[in-house]
């Protein structure tokens, strides 16, 4: 009412701060129907407010097409921004060049929610972003359509009243440094939820925040969090900051009075103390105990398979029963050496206030082409680096946007918690003494008189075991040897095998052998309910072993086209493989039927612990009606690998003159398909553009031009100034030179006083849309000190490893005749059968009579090396110079040495006259 909005007014009034929130923009871009609208261009999106810009942002992946940016096709993007106020103004471009990159728009819709106001806002185009069409332009600003709806007054109030209202007041200590351009946030969990993401910055003009010494205060909105037991404080990682010392952060909240105070005392520096700019502090409560915060040691394992490494930035969030982590970089190893390079693990340290039992990881990182995938194992995290246990997510899969599940972000799900180190091997077999002890925990279950009864199958590399239980509480033990079945290796759970009223979850299968010791946790997590034939299965979890994965199958049935081949009943399947069965599948719900429909696929999809190699499915029917099922074939396939398609050729009739009432047929392979993990159909045939993306630091203000040559396995392109180092695309014309393999960096000027940081090097063909990437990192073009005039990179792909880097030793021979001697600067160019070393000075000062002068070159494999020119610039006193021969070989090997013979003069006054000489 009036009353209580003139309160708020007045209030706000004698606020110092107002924080706003960070709030999601859901941007519907609209391609045109005009022929050749679409484009497969990079696109950036700013967005213009009454309160500020949100930068140029890159629309990464459209959240409802695989393909973005399609003929007449409306994509949807997500960004983070803090609130703009109103929309004003959208500027968007694209960075394509050449024709074919053109992209006509017909407009932007950007929705969002602040407060409980759902805007929509239209920005219309209707015009093309092409450099050959209309006025040329890749870029256009768009204002907003002037019949957008306005924001109802009723509503304004929401803006200075929610569920709760926070005075959050924070402390720097007086050691601090002077505050820099560093974005500050803060969040704020409970134990109803967790609030936004809140930017702590001044709302008044001027005023600067985080001084030595001094309190600033900050006002906060946020629904019902319910009882808050931790914040998180983060600082942006900008160039040169030189850290923040947080003194103590205190919360009140203005309604109910209550206060929370967070004592902090920690520098936010990667330069100091845990190196770290995200930090997590529990509520200190006099009636409570304070949470405690953990040092979690978060270890990635990488694969053992070719181009499993990445040099791309590794993010991070851990979530538990209390909370999350929020996004951590994983920028510091504990191991030595790169990290996250192939068959390694690298283990990082993620502080946080206590999460209580993890549930699930999600790891991804910022890298684009093929250069940046890699192939992920698992993940373990432990609570500390004196923990003897720890949680296990299994992920065996790429993280690419090329290869596996096509993503470079995954959501892993524990399968449970296993000792580090084993006391002894995990050998089950009737020699072993001792039993296993199992406790199976879950929800509560009412009724005593009606129990659940579920099935437990042991699996072991010998046989298996079923052992029946009745569940009439929380919490069941178990005791059995489960000998003879060999070393176990997986654990089923089916069910429920009577009627129940209620469901029932099932946590964890905590298994501890008194024998050998043994201990395993399994996280099942998960229903039975009424009316529902379930089965679940996890790997054992020993320690220093690695789990076998958790595979989802997608199972195809085909039924035949011949007349009466449909069937209706009820079914199931179990998949048989090298290594165990998934079990019995139901393909229809309990007290229900399938029908199985003439010339029909049916796709079912189920999980199990990775069979290994198939070999047969058992398929089991049965129709009340006894109708007769003419199943023609089954294919399976792996969900994240659905290149390898296995065949099951059954073609005959089932339930035909049987009597039996179940009746189930065993159908053996017969064949698996399998296509290349890497096969990209390229339609169009490149002509030799490619865009290139160069960025360095370090630069300096006088540089000489750069120039770059681009090599193939059928030749190599002429030499190009690279246009910019600042990561702004511009065009490379390589010609016909076949599948890259590297590409070198020449300067075209004297040598430099120290070498230019090299972070990024892109390239992708404008014509098949391929993409290259390089390894970037510790690499400085030119030498860290400068002094070189050529540096190399590789190509890296995923489907095979690319050339090696060799230091090459150059042993220059000057002969023994009168004034043999130079002090010009010489030059040599290497040839081989893998491409040439561009032109290189040899870095040694003087080549004086009858000495022999070594200099080594820095090169990708040249291979066999077939001949080399040698010249000189023909400056300075006695220039001229009698070369006997050049001997060059691979530093550090005394075998394949090459030798060219000269024994002639590099003299404009002698002989020939000739400077310079191809020698062979």
């Amino acid at each position: 009412d009036g009353k209580s909005f003139e309160s708020c007014a007045n209030y706000k009034c004698n606020l110092k701060l107002f924080l706003l929130l960070v709030l999601v923009y859901e941007i519907h871009v609209h391609t045109g129907t005009k022929l050749g609208a679409e484009t497969d261009s990079n696109v950036y999106i700013k967005l213009i407010g009454t309160r500020g810009d949100s930068g140029k942002r890159k629309l990464h992946k459209s959240k409802n097409n695989n393909v973005k940016f399609r003929h007449g096709q409306m994509d949807i993007f997500c960004i983070k921004a803090v609130s703009l106020g109103d929309l004003e103004k959208v500027l968007i471009s694209h960075d394509g060049a050449g024709p074919g990159n053109g992209w006509f728009l017909d407009k932007i819709v950007i929705k969002h929610k602040e407060g409980k106001e759902d805007q929509e806002i239209v920005f219309p185009c209707n015009r093309w972003l092409d450099e050959y069409q209309d006025d040329g332009k890749t870029e256009r600003e768009l204002t907003a359509n002037t019949m957008k709806t306005s924001i109802d007054t009723k509503n304004v109030l929401v803006l200075f009243y929610s569920a709760q209202q926070w005075r959050v007041q924070v402390k720097t200590a007086r050691d601090s440094p002077e505050p820099q351009d560093c974005k500050r946030t803060l969040v704020i969990y409970g134990s109803k939820g967790k609030s936004d993401e809140f930017l702590l910055s001044p709302q008044i003009p001027g005023h600067v925040c985080f001084l030595p010494r001094a309190t600033d205060e900050f006002i906060v909105e946020t629904g019902d969090l319910g009882d808050v037991y931790k914040i998180r404080v983060s600082c942006d990682d900008v160039p040169d900051f030189e850290g923040w010392h947080l003194k103590s952060f205190h919360l009140q909240e203005l309604h109910t009075k209550q206060e929370l105070n967070f004592d902090c005392k920690c520098w936010f520096s990667l330069e100091r103390e845990d190196k770290e700019l995200v930090k997590e502090f529990p509520a200190v409560n006099k009636d409570l105990n304070t949470l405690p915060v953990y040092k979690y040691v978060v270890s990635v394992h990488i694969g053992d398979c070719w181009g499993a490494e990445t040099f791309a930035n590794v993010y991070i969030t851990l979530y538990g029963k209390r909370g999350d982590t929020g996004v951590r970089k994983l920028h510091t190893s504990l191991a030595k050496g790169r990290k996250f390079q192939r068959n390694k693990v690298d283990s990082f340290l993620v502080e946080a206030v206590s999460l209580s039992h993890l549930q699930k990881v999600v790891i991804g990182h910022d890298g684009e082409g093929y250069g940046a995938g890699m192939y992920l194992k698992m993940v373990t995290v432990k609570e500390s680096q004196d923990s003897d246990k720890e949680w296990v997510f299994p992920c065996w899969n790429w993280l690419d946007t090329h290869l596996g599940i096509c993503e470079t972000v995954c959501e892993i799900v524990t399968v449970g918690r296993r000792l580090i180190s084993s006391p002894k091997l995990p050998e089950i077999s009737k020699k072993s003494s001792g039993l296993w002890i199992m406790d199976i925990t879950g929800s509560d279950f009412s009724n005593e008189k009606d129990p659940i009864c579920l099935s437990f199958t042991f699996y072991g590399d010998l046989s298996h075991k079923k052992l029946t239980l009745q569940v009439t509480g929380k919490t069941i033990q178990i005791k059995d040897e489960l000998a003879d079945i060999g070393s176990l290796y997986k654990v089923q759970v089916t069910g429920p095998h009577s009627e129940i009223n209620q469901p029932w979850h099932l946590d964890l299968l905590h298994m501890k052998h008194t024998g050998t010791k043994e201990e395993m946790y399994l996280a099942f997590d998960c229903w039975f309910n009424p009316n529902e034939d379930k089965c679940v299965e996890l790997p054992a979890l020993y320690a220093d072993q690695e789990p076998l994965p958790v595979v989802e199958y997608s199972i195809h049935l085909h039924t035949g086209e011949l007349k009466k081949g449909d069937a209706t009943g009820e079914a199931y399947l179990c998949i048989q493989g090298e290594k165990s069965d998934s079990g019995k599948r139901w393909l229809n719900s309990r007290n229900s039927l399938i029908t199985f429909a003439r010339g029909q696929v049916d796709v079912f999809k189920i999980k199990a612990v990775h069979l290994g190699k198939l070999n047969q499915v058992l398929v089991g029917f049965k129709s009340q009606k006894k109708d007769e099922w003419f199943l023609e074939k089954i294919v399976i396939k792996e969900v994240f690998y659905p290149f390898s398609a296995h065949v099951f050729i059954h073609d005959n009739w089932i339930n035909k003159h049987s009597k039996k009432d179940f009746v189930e047929v065993a159908i053996p392979l017969k064949e698996t398909s399998v296509t290349s993990l890497l096969a990209k159909k390229i339609d169009t045939k490149s002509k030799g553009c490619w865009q290139a993306w160069v960025h360095c630091t370090q630069v300096p203000e006088d540089v000489p031009d750069i120039q770059v040559v681009v090599f193939g396995r059928k030749g190599k392109s002429p030499a190009q100034k690279v246009l910019n180092l600042n990561d702004i695309p511009f065009l490379l014309t390589v010609g016909d030179i076949g599948d890259i393999t590297k590409v070198s960096f020449v300067l075209s000027g004297p040598c430099l006083g120290r070498g230019i940081k090299l972070h990024k090097l892109r390239l992708k063909d404008l014509d098949t849309k391929q993409e290259i990437g390089f390894h970037t990192e510790a690499q400085c073009l030119f030498g860290e000190d400068g002094s070189e005039t050529v540096t190399e990179l590789a190509v890296v792909r995923p489907d095979k490893p690319p050339l090696r880097e060799v230091l090459y030793s150059i042993s220059v021979h000057t002969g023994t005749l009168p004034a043999s001697g130079t002090d010009a600067d010489v030059f040599i160019t290497v040839f081989g059968e893998q491409g040439d070393s561009c032109k290189r000075r040899l870095r040694h000062s003087n080549f004086e009579k009858g000495q022999v002068c070594v200099s080594e070159m820095r090169a990708v494999d040249l291979g066999q090396i077939s001949k080399v020119f040698v010249d000189h610039h023909n400056e300075g006193y006695g220039a001229g110079w009698y070369l006997d021969q050049i001997v060059i070989h691979e530093s550090g090997k005394t075998d394949g040495q090459y030798v060219f013979l000269c024994k002639q003069w590099l003299d404009s006054g002698v002989g020939d006259a000739q400077m310079g000489r191809t020698l062979k």
